[in-house]
C-alpha cells in the first residue's frame, strides 16, 4: 500500500518504536494525548508536548464514552477536559483532532428497553449520538473528525451528520461491523 493512503494508529506507551519509525518513514500517524491509563489533563498537556517532539503525529485521538443522559457533573467535567484539548490542538497543536464517540446505555435507559441492546442501538442510541455530539459541540469541544459507531437507518446517519456539520472543519467517520 502506498503511504500516502496508509496510516498508523497506536498510543506512545506500548508503540513509540513503531511511531518514530512510521514516521521517520514520511507515514500518517495518529496517537492519543496521553499514556495508557492516565486520566488527567496534565498528563494530556505532558502527552501532547512528547508526542510532539517524539513524534509529530498527524491526529491527536480520543475515545470518549459519553452519554447525554448520563452523570451530568461527569459530562461536565470530561467536556471541559475536552475543549482545554481541542483549543489546544486548534491554536498551539501540529495535529488534527479525531473523537470517537461511544454512547454507551445507562442502566435506567437500557432497563426501560427490557434490557434489548438492539432495541437501544436501533432506537435510542442514534438519538443520544446527536445530543452528544451537541452538548459536546455547545461546551466549545470541535474535531476536525468525528468518528461514530455505525448505524442502521438512513435517517439516523443524516441526523449524526448534520450535528457533526455545526462546525466546518469537521469530517466524519462511521465505524461498521455486523452486529
Amino acid at each position: 500500500m502506498p503511504k500516502e493512503k496508509a496510516g498508523i494508529l497506536v498510543d506512545e506507551q506500548f508503540g513509540a518504536s513503531v511511531l518514530r519509525d512510521a514516521a521517520a518513514q514520511g507515514y500518517t500517524i495518529a496517537c492519543p494525548p496521553r499514556r495508557a491509563g492516565k486520566r488527567s489533563s496534565t498528563s494530556v498537556r505532558r502527552g501532547l508536548r512528547e508526542a510532539y517532539r517524539s513524534f509529530h503525529p498527524t491526529f491527536c485521538k480520543v475515545l470518549v464514552r459519553y452519554n447525554p443522559e448520563g452523570d451530568q457533573a461527569l459530562n461536565q467535567r470530561q467536556a471541559e477536559r475536552l475543549k482545554r484539548l481541542s483549543d489546544y490542538l486548534h491554536n498551539k497543536g501540529q495535529s488534527q483532532f479525531i473523537f470517537e464517540l461511544l454512547v454507551p446505555a445507562e442502566k435506567s435507559q437500557f432497563d426501560q428497553l427490557n434490557r434489548d441492546k438492539k432495541t437501544y442501538d436501533l432506537e435510542l442510541r442514534p438519538k443520544l449520538m446527536v445530543q452528544a455530539i451537541q452538548q459536546l459541540q455547545d461546551a466549545g469541544v470541535e474535531p476536525d473528525v468525528w468518528k461514530v459507531e455505525g448505524l442502521d437507518r438512513t435517517e439516523d446517519c443524516e441526523a449524526i451528520v448534520a450535528a457533526a456539520r455545526r462546525s466546518a472543519v469537521t469530517k466524519l467517520v462511521a465505524s461498521f461491523w455486523p452486529r
